[in-house]
Formats: C-alpha cells, sequence, structure tokens
C-alpha cells in the first residue's frame, strides 16, 4: 500500500486530504473487500486522546481520520499540508451516499433514535433517489449487554451492508467501530455524530460562512450552551496553548501508521 500524508496534531495523526479522496479512499475498500473505520475529528476529538490513550490508538489506528474541524485544516496547513480540506461529517455522509447510490453500495445507519433513524432514511432516500438502505438500528442509551451485542452484530451481519455509519458522538462511537471492526463483513465503519441529527433535521447547522471561518463551535454554543459549554470554553483555549509548545508537523507512513513521540 502507498505511503500516505498525516498532519501529528497533539499526538494524532489526522489524515492531510479532501472530500474527494475520502470518498474515493472509502469507494476503494469497499472495491477492495477491505475492512476499516473512519473517524472524523476535531478539537473535541484531539482533546479527548489526550485524555485517553486508547483512543488515541484508535484514531491512529483507523483508516483515516479525517480533519473535521477547520483548526484540523489549519494545523494541516501550518504543517505544510497545503492541500488539505476539512472533511466535515455530514458533509462526508452527503458524498458518500450520493456516490454509493452510482455505484449499488448499500448502508447501514446504527445509533440515536428510531424515530430520528427513520427521518434520516427517508431524506437521503428522497435526495439520492439510488440510494441502498440495507438496514439501520438504534442501541439502547446505556451500556448494552453481551447477547444484545450480539444480536446487533448479527442483525448488520445479516444486513449485507457495505458501508455501517455509526452516529454516537465521540468518544463512544470510536469505540465502538474499534471494538466491532473484526466483528462485522462491513467494508467501512464511519463514526460521524451529529450527522444522523442534522440530516434528520433535528440539529440546524451554522451558516456556510461560520463553518469556513472556524466559527461553528460559537454557532453550536449558541444553540445548546448547557451541553457543550465546557468543551469549548475549556478545550478550544487548551487546544491553542498545547499546539504553540507542540507544532504541527506532517509525518508519512501507511494508514496504521502510530505517531512517533515528538522529539
Amino acid at each position: 500500500m502507498a505511503d500516505v500524508y498525516r498532519v501529528d496534531v497533539l499526538g494524532v495523526a489526522i489524515s492531510a486530504i479532501d472530500i474527494e479522496e475520502a470518498v474515493q479512499t472509502i469507494l476503494g475498500w469497499v472495491a477492495d473487500d477491505q475492512h476499516k473505520y473512519v473517524c472524523v475529528t476535531g478539537v473535541h476529538g484531539v482533546m479527548e486522546c489526550q485524555k485517553n490513550a486508547k483512543l488515541l490508538d484508535i484514531h491512529n489506528r483507523s483508516g483515516l481520520t479525517t480533519p473535521d474541524g477547520m483548526p484540523m485544516v489549519w494545523a494541516g496547513r501550518l504543517a505544510g499540508a497545503r492541500t488539505m480540506r476539512r472533511v466535515y461529517g455530514p458533509d462526508l455522509m452527503l458524498a458518500v451516499c450520493e456516490a454509493a447510490q452510482l455505484n449499488g453500495i448499500s448502508m447501514f445507519f446504527f445509533g440515536t433514535t428510531e424515530t430520528t433513524l427513520h427521518e434520516l432514511v427517508t431524506r437521503l432516500q428522497a435526495r439520492f433517489p439510488g440510494l441502498a438502505v440495507a438496514g439501520v438500528c438504534a442501541p439502547p442509551f446505556r451500556e448494552t449487554t453481551v447477547d444484545e451485542d450480539e444480536a446487533i452484530v448479527d442483525v448488520i451481519n445479516a444486513s449485507g451492508a457495505d458501508i455501517v455509519w455509526v452516529g454516537l458522538s465521540t468518544p463512544k462511537q470510536e469505540l465502538w467501530m474499534a471494538d466491532h471492526l473484526d466483528r462485522l463483513h462491513a467494508k467501512a465503519l464511519i463514526g460521524v455524530g451529529a450527522a444522523f441529527d442534522i440530516h434528520a433535521g433535528h440539529l440546524a447547522q451554522a451558516p456556510s460562512w461560520m463553518r469556513r471561518s472556524g466559527l461553528e463551535w460559537l454557532f453550536r454554543l449558541s444553540r445548546e450552551p448547557r451541553r457543550l459549554w465546557r468543551r469549548y470554553l475549556t478545550n478550544n483555549p487548551a487546544f491553542l496553548r498545547a499546539i504553540v509548545r507542540s507544532p504541527p508537523r506532517l509525518i508519512r507512513g501507511p494508514p496504521d501508521y502510530r505517531v512517533p513521540p515528538q522529539t
């Protein structure tokens, strides 16, 4: 496999790609019968990795860890990845679904609630009439039992889905994908968090100018202050301080490359 470039952002290997490259990479896994997962990661994910060695390892063993937020893109460009672009979870979902409807690639949606899943699938199939949806599953809002987990695996595998979209939020979705990769037949597991609620019509997106300028966090904070204030008002300054101490750097290696320690 050819080497790929990533950007070491505080030890997290962020893929130096754009959305077209991400889609083609995922379609390639399906065509070649590979089995990989995608982490869609911004400041929150990077900062969670600073506190959780297992989560850091999961990000660095992914098939792709995409730059979900503009700070990841800015970090990449600072390191020399001039063509790196934002690969935002909701946009990635739409781009993959658009390509999938033309290639007979089937989808499974795992996460959130039955109501949200129904609305999500209805909207996606209206937008992409040829989209093949193999199935959906809304897990319980608690840790699943061993029997429940085995049943979920059986349902997903029986569906024959090529791609499983996982909407459980960070870090739960990354942990779930890593723990289930070898038990599922799907070629790609993609953790997209809030994309389920956005495309189901339950969660508003920031205006495009805010997304481009890196101010989406401010929009989301204004909509969900009680849930998000600690994340943004603690993580964002801590991220900036850490980046000053340990500037991002361009690294090279295969998709399972582990970031070496800073010297």
